[in-house]
C-alpha cells in the first residue's frame, strides 16, 4: 500500500533532522519507535477489519449456495413425484439464487485479494519497525556526529520531503482521471434502454430455468 511506502519515506526524511534537534537523542529515538508502533497497530486493526470482511462473505457466498442446492434438492423431490409445475417453480427460486452466488463469488475473490496484499503490507511494515529497534543504539551513536552535518542533513530532509509530495500529486493525478473514467462510463451506460436490458435479462433468466429442467429430467431419467 502506498500510504506505508509515504509512511517510511517521511521517517527517513526526517530521522536525521529529529537526531540533530534533540536534546535527548535517545529520547527522540525511543519516540520515534513509540509512532511507528502506533502506525503498525493501525494497519493491523485495519488488516483486521478487512479480514472479518472477508469472512462475512465467505459466509453469505456459502448460504447462497446452501440455499441453491435446497432449491435444486425440492426440484428433484417435485419432478419425482410428477409435479412439473412445482419442480419449475423451485429451479426458478434455484437460478434466481445461482445469480446472487456470481455476484458474492466475485465479491469474496476481491475481498480476499486485497486481505492477501494486506497481510504482505502488514508484515513489511512490521519487519521495518524489527529492523527501526535493531539500529535504535546506532541511531543514538550516530547523533553525536549530527551536529556538523546539520545543513546537509537539513537539505537531504527537505528534498525528500519535497519528493514524498510529488509522489502524493501524482496520485492525486491518478485518482481524479479513475473518477473522470467513472463518470464518462456511467453516462455511457446511462443512455441504455432500461426496459430492453430487462428483457433481455427475463429471457435469459427463463432459458436458465428451462435448462434446469432439462438437467433434472435427465438426472431422473425423466
Amino acid at each position: 500500500m502506498a500510504f506505508f511506502d509515504r509512511i517510511a519515506d517521511i521517517l527517513k526524511a526526517n530521522i536525521n533532522d529529529m537526531i540533530d534537534r534533540a536534546e535527548d537523542p535517545e529520547k527522540m529515538v525511543k519516540q520515534l519507535i513509540v509512532e511507528m508502533e502506533g502506525e503498525v497497530d493501525d494497519a493491523t486493526q485495519a488488516l483486521g477489519q478487512a479480514m472479518g470482511s472477508q469472512k462475512m462473505a465467505a459466509k453469505e457466498l456459502a448460504d447462497a449456495m446452501a440455499a441453491s442446492a435446497d432449491w435444486n434438492d425440492k426440484a428433484k423431490l417435485a419432478l419425482k413425484a410428477g409435479n412439473e409445475k412445482l419442480a419449475k417453480k423451485a429451479l426458478d427460486s434455484k437460478v434466481g439464487i445461482d445469480e446472487q452466488v456470481k455476484g458474492l463469488q466475485a465479491s469474496y475473490d476481491s475481498i480476499t485479494e486485497q486481505v492477501d496484499k494486506l497481510k504482505e503490507q502488514v508484515q513489511g511494515l512490521k519487519m521495518k519497525l524489527d529492523e527501526a529497534r535493531a539500529r535504535q543504539n546506532v541511531l543514538v551513536a550516530r547523533s553525536k556526529m549530527a551536529d556538523a552535518a546539520t545543513e546537509v542533513a537539513t537539505t537531504i530532509s527537505s528534498t525528500n520531503i519535497d519528493s514524498a509530495f510529488a509522489k502524493l500529486d501524482k496520485l492525486e493525478r491518478k485518482i481524479a482521471e479513475k473518477e473522470a473514467t467513472a463518470e464518462a462510463y456511467t453516462e455511457i451506460n446511462g443512455g441504455f434502454d432500461v426496459e430492453l436490458d430487462e428483457t433481455f435479462e427475463q429471457l435469459e433468466h427463463k432459458a436458465a430455468v428451462e435448462d434446469e429442467l432439462e438437467r433434472l429430467k435427465g438426472e431422473l431419467g425423466i
